[in-house]
């Protein structure tokens, strides 16, 4: 089920543009039904104000609760309700690796009619959620999808998440069922070495810090990452030539009170402490310097697997998006990175509400086919 028509699709597939940003090239992805530069996506748009007014209607503490009450409550308002859009029967199977230390649910997805099929490409992914929350359930069908369209093996893991299991656990938990699925591919039917990881913002993070240990320990073959608007530095950590600055976008005075207040607070360097996420996923501030934390900081970006960036337009973490982007292809990495016009973070748990979440999955499972 769908809330666009099929043009808004062929309007992503085919009307591209690609820019120079400062020696990167970013394809940039138009806006079906807009075409004024700084302007967001009308169906994004009308979500977002339709979420302004249902928070205006709910009444604020006069004071902050205590953290072990406001963990659950920003654990439930994170995902959206998206859409099956499948056309295939794709199989289910769940189990649960121990591997880590931790107990770590492993979901996989693939089509029935492929079933018996040797050698099928995978995808193991991480959802977002700021390290404290998020669901395997809400990228579920964006999994599903990715499955069909490149007639392969997706994998979602369900990793520990703090503050009750702060880092490492969640990276071991990831790295674990990385190393696990490639240990036994021939039994998931899969090619060892065709084996991707991808993730959405710090899901994303987990990516390239699963992408950087395994080419650091040697225990693994990753093919491809995906980074989806991912976090790659914490705090006020950076590399060399970095810049956060609200005045890299580009922002229309119509829309522009909405996307500097409701879009651009992600991303902005400060204390690690002071940001509630971050600072409940690392015990200590000087782990921001860590590069499997922060992998913008790495010594080397060299020998990662080929990769796959995706940012969102009016996102506050779309500038080390693109930037990591841009680190990656000067340390030799085959490196595509795509910008969403008009679009804000977490757009792909919107799946089948904007047209923008079912393109990106065209474009991983393109590149899935192509490994």
């Amino acid at each position: 089920m769908r809330k666009y028509d099929n043009s808004a699709i062929e309007k992503l597939q085919n009307e591209t543009k690609v820019i120079d940003n400062n020696g990167l090239k970013v394809i940039l992805k138009p806006i079906p039904g807009e075409d004024r530069p700084g302007y967001l996506d009308p169906v994004e748009l009308g979500i977002m104000m339709k979420q302004a007014e249902n928070n205006s209607n709910q009444e604020m503490p006069e004071t902050m609760p205590p953290i072990e009450v406001m963990i659950p409550i920003i654990r439930d308002s994170m995902g959206f309700p998206n859409y099956n859009l499948n056309t295939v029967e794709i199989h289910t199977k769940y189990e649960e690796l121990t591997g880590s230390g931790n107990t770590v649910g492993l979901w996989r997805y693939y089509p029935r009619k492929s079933e018996k099929t040797k050698n099928k490409p995978a995808l193991v992914f991480f959802h977002g959620g700021g390290w404290i929350g998020g669901s395997v359930y809400t990228v579920e069908n964006f999994c599903k999808l990715i499955a069909e369209l490149a007639d392969a093996v997706v994998f979602n893991v369900d990793y520990s998440l703090a503050p009750e299991k702060p880092y490492p656990n969640g990276l071991n938990d990831n790295y674990n069922a990385v190393k696990h699925i490639y240990d036994n591919a021939e039994d998931y039917g899969i090619d060892p070495n065709k084996i991707s990881v991808g993730g959405d913002s710090a899901g994303g993070n987990y990516a390239a810090a699963v992408s950087l240990k395994s080419r650091d320990l040697g225990d693994t073959k990753i093919a491809m990452q995906v980074l989806i608007y991912p976090a790659v530095t914490l705090g006020d950590a950076k590399a060399e030539g970095y810049e956060w600055n609200e005045d890299y976008f580009e922002v229309s005075e119509e829309h522009g009170e909405i996307i500097k207040k409701g879009c651009l607070g992600l991303g902005r360097p400060g204390r690690v402490e002071d940001d509630l996420m971050a600072g409940l996923y690392i015990s200590n501030a000087e782990y921001i310097y860590n590069p499997y934390i922060s992998p913008m900081v790495a010594n080397s970006h060299e020998k990662l697997p080929k990769t796959v960036v995706a940012v969102a337009e009016f996102d506050g973490l779309r500038l080390q998006g693109e930037f990591y982007a841009k680190q990656l292809k000067e340390a030799g990495v085959d490196t595509t990175c795509y910008r969403y016009k008009g679009m804000t973070h977490a757009f792909i748990d919107k799946l089948g509400h904007v047209a923008q979440a079912e393109d990106l999955c065209i474009e991983i499972a393109k590149s899935m086919r192509e490994l």
